[in-house]
């Protein structure tokens, strides 16, 4: 487990983390009678079978489709307005099909949003602060940004944990959505191999941050859905 105060830009800009229960269910057949279970639920199994509860009906929803499986997301417009119809704006017109989550902390978080992959890239506009009292934790959707609060653009964060370290980032940054379903895929893509990245050196420690993913890590697509992941056309 690596747990680095560190985040994204030329110097120092932070990003993110969380944690979620499991559930384990039994499974019936039409008529009622009890399917036998063949052996323990695996961890995989686990988090393929939460879902995070929607938090309001008429926000929107996205889908990320990725190598390790698709990932859907209720966007906060109630509570983030002007970061989730930005999203929508730029998923509908295809801006972060085939990028990368170039940055990946073990029980920290993942970052993309960046068609650079450099962590510099953005669009031409910034969006301003929407700060709210929401945590965060496993599966919240936030936006990066400089140490200027309001410089958020399109590179984003998924939190892979609950801790002391991504709980101070509460308050600080623009929680704008929260994942639905695609536990499995974000522990998954939270867990592949990593080196230090030489671009991104720590100006106390001298320490280069170990968060450069040894494969690259494509987000293939991101498409408008419902919150069964169904793509709305």
């Amino acid at each position: 487990m690596k747990k680095i105060l560190f985040i994204f830009g030329l110097a120092l800009l932070l990003v993110f983390a969380i944690g979620c229960s499991k559930e384990d269910e039994s499974a019936e057949t039409g008529d009622d009678t009890e399917m036998a279970q063949t052996g323990p639920m695996t961890r995989e199994d686990s988090l393929a079978a939460i879902r995070y509860p929607v938090r309001d009906e008429n926000n929107k929803f996205v889908t990320m489709v990725t190598d390790y499986g698709n990932m859907t997301f209720e966007l906060y417009r109630d509570v983030a307005p002007a970061h989730a119809d930005s999203f929508v704006a730029r998923t509908q017109e295809g801006f972060y099909d085939n990028t990368t989550f170039f940055r990946i902390i073990d029980d920290f978080m993942i970052q993309g949003g960046d068609p650079t992959g450099t962590g510099k890239g953005k669009v031409s506009y910034y969006l301003r602060a929407e700060l709210s009292e929401l945590p965060h934790q496993e599966g919240t959707l936030a936006m990066a940004r400089s140490s200027d609060l309001n410089s958020a653009s399109t590179q984003f964060y998924i939190c892979l944990a609950r801790n002391a370290l991504t709980s101070s980032l509460d308050g600080s940054y623009t929680i704008f959505g929260h994942l639905i379903e695609g536990y499995d895929a974000l522990d998954k893509i939270g867990s592949v191999e990593v080196v230090p990245n030489p671009k991104r050196v720590n100006r106390q420690t001298g320490e280069a941050e170990p968060s450069m993913p040894v494969d690259t890590v494509y987000l293939r697509t991101v498409y408008v859905s419902d919150a069964e992941g169904e793509e709305i056309l």
